[in-house]
């Protein structure tokens, strides 16, 4: 599921409300104000949600140092502690694969699941490994984290004791701190780049493949249908497995630590729902969106139909335990309920929303829909 940028001409505003610059761009010139949808998006939500996330990441990394220089219970505790904090509000920005998050394939290195364990394992055996190499994707980030945190033993004691006792001990401990470098390092790189990047995206109205407003329609749809739907519920529920529908448990996001897909989607989704209707990040306060652009287009019925639709799929994932593993091995029809209920909104969104907004599709799409 790479994304293909250099596909179709995109607009962002309606065709019959477009005129040509002297560059040859294309010029939205109906009266919603674009620009400062943008710039709610960039300083009232994108910014602060990495600034947050990056605070949360820091703390974690700092939880890591303690841990690999001390790997005890408490210790331990901590770290977990810091990578749900940290993972939660990875969740919030993932979505904003643009800038230098798009040039560095930022997600790819942060939460490629379901993690290869023998990658994993070979790495801390060799002791030799690049995680810059794409063949290292799914090796490291969050899901590692839950892998080395939760999932190389069955009980906290074995796990403890591959980092103490362990003839590679020191390789376990080492991993751990080269994974948190990682994220730290590439991190740092798309905030910083925002310092810079905000003046350039809160203007980028223009009607190009590759204006920051074009490409941020499609992010975000992209996001929805492909990293919420597909990857947290469709893929672990079975729904792309073919004719036989065979669920694929193993594939759930937090699958060693067991209990927080659920949490993890949730905060996913709600992220989702509070960019739609423009809400700041943490906040209840709302700025322009791409609700009121529905809105000032006299699309309200597309816009009450993806509120509505999203608030049934928030209530249909409420319903499921919290492990989705387990849920999807004891009743796996629940979780593709919600898969269903979160792909009503993709109709609205990828169909309804793009139409409205006259923008095309700037990914591929594998999945027929």
């Amino acid at each position: 599921m790479i994304k293909n940028f250099c596909i179709l001409f995109i607009s962002i505003a309606l065709l019959a409300s477009c005129s040509s610059s002297g560059e040859g761009e294309e010029v939205a010139v109906d009266s919603f104000d674009r620009a400062a949808m943008l710039t709610n998006f960039a300083d009232n939500i994108i910014v602060p949600a990495y600034n947050d996330f990056s605070t949360k990441l820091a703390t974690l990394k700092t939880a890591g140092e303690t841990f690999t220089t001390t790997p005890d219970q408490t210790n331990l505790d901590a770290l977990r502690t810091s990578w749900l904090a940290a993972y939660t509000t990875w969740q919030q920005v993932e979505m904003f694969n643009i800038g230098k998050a798009e040039e560095l394939q930022y997600s790819f290195f942060m939460n490629i699941y379901p993690l290869t364990v023998a990658d994993v394992e070979n790495n801390i055996s060799n002791g030799s490994y690049d995680l810059d190499s794409a063949n290292n994707h799914d090796a490291q980030g969050f899901p590692a984290l839950d892998y080395l945190l939760y999932g190389v033993a069955d009980t906290d004691t074995a796990i403890l004791a591959k980092y103490t006792t362990d003839a590679n001990a020191v390789g376990y401990q080492n991993y751990i701190t080269d994974v948190l470098n990682q994220m730290s390092t590439l991190t740092a790189q798309v905030v910083t780049d925002w310092a810079s990047y905000r003046n350039e995206f809160v203007v980028g109205v223009s009607n190009t493949a590759t204006s920051p407003g074009n490409k941020l329609v499609n992010d975000y749809v992209f996001y929805f249908e492909k990293g919420l739907r597909t990857n947290k519920f469709g893929i672990p529920g079975g729904s792309f497995s073919g004719n036989n529908n065979q669920p694929l448990p193993e594939k759930v996001e937090g699958f060693y630590s067991r209990i927080y897909s659920k949490e993890l989607a949730l905060e996913a989704l709600n992220g989702a729902i509070n960019f739609f209707e423009g809400k700041h990040y943490n906040a209840t306060t709302k700025g322009l969106s791409f609700n009121d652009y529905l809105l000032e287009l006299d699309r309200a019925d597309v816009s009450t139909a993806i509120i509505d639709k999203l608030a049934i799929a928030k209530t249909q994932i409420n319903t499921l335990n919290a492990n989705f593993y387990e849920q999807i091995m004891t009743d796996k029809t629940q979780v593709t309920l919600s898969f269903d209920r979160l792909q009503d909104v993709v109709q609205h969104l990828k169909a309804d929303m793009l139409q409205t907004f006259n923008i095309s599709v700037d990914y591929i799409d594998a999945d027929g829909d």
